[in-house]
C-alpha cells in the first residue's frame, strides 16, 4: 500500500486512479485549474463528465495547493495537459524530498532561449536535477482504462528498478506494464504519434491510411534517432502501439479526417470538434519553430506538410502525403 497523489483531474488522470485504488493504495487526486473537473471530483457522486462513469468512492479529492505538495506521498503522478507542464514544473521545484514522479502527459516543449526541444521529463528536470522521474506511455484510451478493459503500457526510467517498483504499485490483471531504459525515445515516440495520427486520419481510405501509417513509422524512426532515442523504441508500445490506437480511434485522427476532406484546422475545429482538445495541433505549434528550421524536409515530408498547413491555417496538401 502506498500514498499516491495524482495531479490532473481530466480523463486520463482520473482513469489512472482506478487501477491504483484496486491495488489498495491510498489515492488523492487534485486539479489545478479546470472548474469542470474540480466540480466532478469534489461532488458526492464523483461522476466524471469526460469518462461518463462514477469514480470509486475511495478516491480522495483535495484542492491544489503548495501545502498539498509538501505532504508525504510515495508517488506523485503528473496527468496535466501539455500547457500545464510549465506551471507544474515551477510548483515541483520546491519539493524537498526526492519522491518518485511519474509523468503521464504526452508532449514536447520548445525552449526558445536554448533553441532546443525538451521532453516533459527534461522540462521538469530543468528546475531541479535531483528529481526522480519516470514516464508512463503507450496505447491507452482513458475511457477503456476506466472501464477496466485490458490495457498494456510502458514505464521508462534509466534506472529500470525504479520503473519496476512503480509498476508493482499500479499494475492489475487488466492494467499491464512493460519497461524500458530509453526514456527519451519513449517520450519522443508518444508525443509525435499524435501528429502522425492526424496525417493517417487524412488518408480517407484504408488503403491510403495504411500507406501513411508505414511512412509515418519511417519518419518516427528518423526523429527518434535525431533526438538521441533508440530506433527500436518506435516498435514498442510507446511507438507503433500508441500510433495504432490513436489512428484507429483518437481525436487526432478524427481531426485528420476533416483535414483530408479539405477543411482548414480552424474551420474543422469550430464546426465539428469545438469542445475537444487536439493534442497533435498543440504539439505541432509547439515544436514547429525548431522542426522547420533544423531538420531536413526530405527526411520528414509528412510532418512538414502538416505543420505548414496548421501554422498557416491552409488546406492540407494531399498530393504531398
Amino acid at each position: 500500500m502506498a500514498k499516491i497523489l495524482v495531479i490532473g483531474g481530466g480523463a486520463m488522470g482520473s482513469a489512472f486512479t482506478i487501477p491504483c485504488l484496486e491495488n489498495k493504495n491510498i489515492v488523492t487526486i487534485t486539479e489545478p485549474y479546470s472548474k469542470k473537473f474540480i466540480n466532478n471530483l469534489k461532488s458526492k457522486k464523483k461522476f466524471h463528465s469526460a469518462l461518463k462513469i462514477k469514480l470509486p468512492k475511495k478516491l480522495k479529492f483535495r484542492k491544489f495547493s503548495k501545502e498539498l505538495l509538501k505532504e508525504k506521498f510515495n508517488l506523485i503522478v503528473i496527468a496535466l495537459s501539455l500547457p500545464g507542464i510549465n506551471f507544474i514544473s515551477e510548483e515541483l521545484k520546491n519539493l524537498k524530498n526526492n519522491v518518485p514522479i511519474l509523468v503521464l502527459t504526452k508532449g514536447l516543449k520548445y525552449d526558445k532561449r536554448k533553441n532546443k526541444i525538451l521532453t516533459i521529463s527534461e522540462q521538469i528536470l530543468k528546475n531541479n536535477k535531483a528529481k526522480n522521474i519516470s514516464v508512463l506511455k503507450g496505447p491507452c484510451l482513458a475511457k477503456e482504462l476506466a472501464r477496466k478493459q485490458k490495457t498494456k503500457v510502458i514505464i521508462a526510467n534509466k534506472n529500470i528498478q525504479i520503473a519496476k517498483k512503480i509498476g508493482k504499485l499500479i499494475s492489475t490483471k487488466y492494467y499491464l506494464i512493460e519497461y524500458s531504459k530509453d526514456i527519451i525515445g519513449v517520450e519522443i515516440c508518444s508525443a509525435i504519434k499524435n501528429i502522425y495520427a492526424m496525417i493517417i486520419g487524412a488518408g480517407q481510405s484504408l488503403n491510403m491510411s495504411s500507406s501513411l501509417f508505414q511512412k509515418s513509422l519511417i519518419e518516427m524512426k528518423y526523429l527518434t534517432k535525431y533526438f538521441k532515442g533508440k530506433e527500436i523504441t518506435v516498435e514498442s508500445l510507446a511507438g507503433v502501439g500508441d500510433l495504432y490506437v490513436s489512428a484507429a480511434g483518437g481525436r487526432n485522427s478524427k481531426m485528420g479526417s476533416f483535414l483530408g476532406k479539405g477543411f482548414t484546422f480552424k474551420k474543422a475545429k469550430k464546426k465539428f470538434m469545438p469542445n475537444d482538445t487536439v493534442e497533435g495541433e498543440q504539439l505541432a505549434k509547439e515544436i514547429a519553430p525548431f522542426i522547420l528550421k533544423k531538420i531536413k524536409i526530405k527526411k520528414i515530408p509528412l510532418m512538414v506538410n502538416l505543420l505548414r498547413s496548421l501554422l498557416k491555417n491552409k488546406k492540407l496538401n494531399l498530393k504531398k502525403l
